[in-house]
């Protein structure tokens, strides 16, 4: 599989005005356990879809494929994707690497992920998450994990400025269950995970999604598990020339949705800000030159 290439969920999301009632709930099943659901056998994959085998080669034929094996073929290449480690992937890219300076490979690389990352998101899913993010009658939680704990403390530190009620969990900390004990029906999990998806940030979306809360997740084009549990999935390109993965894409997205949710209601964030601003003037944290 080319990086640069859709996925197959890439395909079927694209496809799903196109194709038949059958087809739909064949394509429904396939993205419920994807990519795993379409490794095994056509007929089992027919049978776990509760469609015909004729409907699994017709919609395999939509997505561009020439037949099933083909279709397998490409599954796998990006199962092996998912699971890369950073020397894999560094040996993968430096194999092909362009001639011409990294500055400019990794900026092209960027760019091609933010527009087909962007190619890929309908706008009203995006206001819809960040009006839930805005909703200040629930309880708002954000999530990162190894590295991803960044990205959520970048969200953190704004969203706690905009509104209140905001908690930085990170789920790799031993201590994580105990922000659990209040979360209520409703409120919004905001959670970050991407390939080589870990297992605590799965059992804590779980364990989220149990009592009633609603997901917003951030993840890659492989897609963590995390998806099958989230309200909304925001599914970013990744890869770069390098043997670690990028998240410009998911930045941009993350700083969107902040500028987004800070005017969703500016009086309230402008009052917090302003008296956010005289603590600072208080405490003397920054130098001022007047």
């Amino acid at each position: 599989m080319s990086d640069g290439v859709l996925t197959i969920a890439d395909r079927i999301h694209n496809k799903l005005d196109d194709l038949t009632r059958a087809e739909r709930q064949l394509a429904h099943s396939i993205l419920e356990n994807y990519p795993a659901s379409g490794l095994g056998p056509l007929a089992a994959l027919a049978k776990g879809a509760e469609v015909s085998v004729p409907t699994v080669a017709r919609m395999v034929q939509k997505l561009g494929f020439n037949g099933y094996p083909e279709f397998q073929a490409e599954l796998r290449e990006e199962l092996k994707a998912k699971v890369q480690n950073p020397i894999a992937k560094h040996d993968t890219w430096a194999e092909g690497a362009p001639s011409g300076h990294v500055l400019n490979q990794f900026t092209d690389a960027v760019i091609d992920n933010i527009r087909h990352t962007l190619g890929q998101i309908a706008p009203a899913k995006f206001d819809e998450a960040c009006a839930m993010v805005a909703d200040q009658t629930k309880s708002l939680y954000i999530v990162g994990g190894r590295v991803t704990h960044t990205l959520a403390e970048y969200l953190f530190l704004h969203t706690q400025v905009i509104r209140p009620r905001v908690t930085h969990v990170q789920s790799t900390s031993n201590t994580w269950p105990h922000y659990l004990l209040d979360v209520a029906e409703g409120d919004v999990f905001v959670i970050f995970d991407v390939r080589r998806y870990e297992n605590n940030t799965l059992k804590l979306a779980e364990m989220a999604h149990a009592r009633g809360a609603m997901i917003i997740l951030f993840t890659d084009q492989w897609r963590s598990p995390v998806h099958q549990l989230a309200h909304i999935s925001f599914s970013s390109r990744i890869v770069v020339p390098s043997a670690w993965d990028s998240a410009a894409t998911t930045m941009l997205l993350v700083e969107t949705m902040i500028a987004a949710v800070q005017n969703i209601d500016w009086d309230g964030t402008k009052e917090r800000m302003e008296r956010l601003e005289e603590m600072f003037d208080q405490t003397k944290l920054f130098r001022k030159f007047t």
